[in-house]
């Protein structure tokens, strides 16, 4: 991964289980979450922080993914 002061570069490869910090960034919590629904082991450390734009967001993605 590359990153310059306002870019990041993912380059592909195959999510691994991990530990995601979220520095209180909902946008991190947020794509990881997404992300974890496809790679298993996928913990985010803070999804509290998800409150500041969307408090219902893991209740909302539970419901999305229900029976899926």
């Amino acid at each position: 991964m590359d990153s310059d002061w306002d870019t990041v570069t993912i380059h592909p490869g195959v999510p691994r289980p991990t530990d995601v910090e979220t520095y209180d960034d909902h946008r991190i919590a947020m794509s990881f979450a997404i992300t974890g629904l496809r790679a298993p082991g996928i913990r985010i450390l803070n999804p509290g922080c998800v409150s500041k734009t969307f408090p219902e967001f893991f209740t909302v993605l539970r419901r999305l993914t229900a029976g899926a």
